[in-house]
């Protein structure tokens, strides 16, 4: 858990198992590399109920595995609290943009930014596609789309 002056950031994409925990792994991993881990409260999760409970696509697993990137996580679905306390949710697409943004209407103690993760891409590829359909080679984007993005996340927030 950060500490209270601590910063916070969700990412988020519809099933919390293939893009939205590799986005939460790679970044831990950057914050960790840095020595800023310790400021961060860094969690994922989903917009679906679909996968709540699983573990991370076992493909993705195996791309982080690959980069020598630790990833723990258990799919869970965004709550109230989560748009009440983190700085910044990062989703992957304009379908979870719409339902975050559309969640947040009923909050009132709306705190959470919520962007695209992809906005931070100095590639300019606004959307990181879900792989889940896909093959290795699709996780292996969705990786580099994360570490591009997480980067300049990072030294913006440092």
């Amino acid at each position: 858990m950060a500490a209270a002056s601590g910063k916070s950031v969700l990412f988020v994409c519809l099933g919390n198992i293939c893009r939205s925990p590799i986005a939460e792994a790679v970044f831990r991993k950057m914050a960790t590399d840095s020595g800023v881990v310790d400021k961060w409260r860094i969690d994922s999760a989903a917009t679906s109920t679909y996968e709540i409970g699983n573990p991370p696509d076992y493909r993705g697993q195996a791309c982080m595995k690959k980069h020598s990137v630790p990833m723990r996580h258990v799919a869970r679905q965004v709550t109230k609290q989560d748009f009440e306390s983190f700085d910044y949710i990062l989703c992957m697409d304009e379908s979870n943009l719409s339902d975050l943004k559309r969640k947040a209407n009923s909050i009132k103690n709306l705190k959470a930014k919520i962007e695209l993760l992809g906005s931070y891409d100095p590639e300019n590829e606004l959307i990181i596609q879900d792989p889940y359909y896909g093959s290795d080679k699709d996780f292996e984007t969705v990786y580099e789309q994360c570490v591009r993005c997480c980067s300049v996340f990072l030294e913006k927030n440092s």
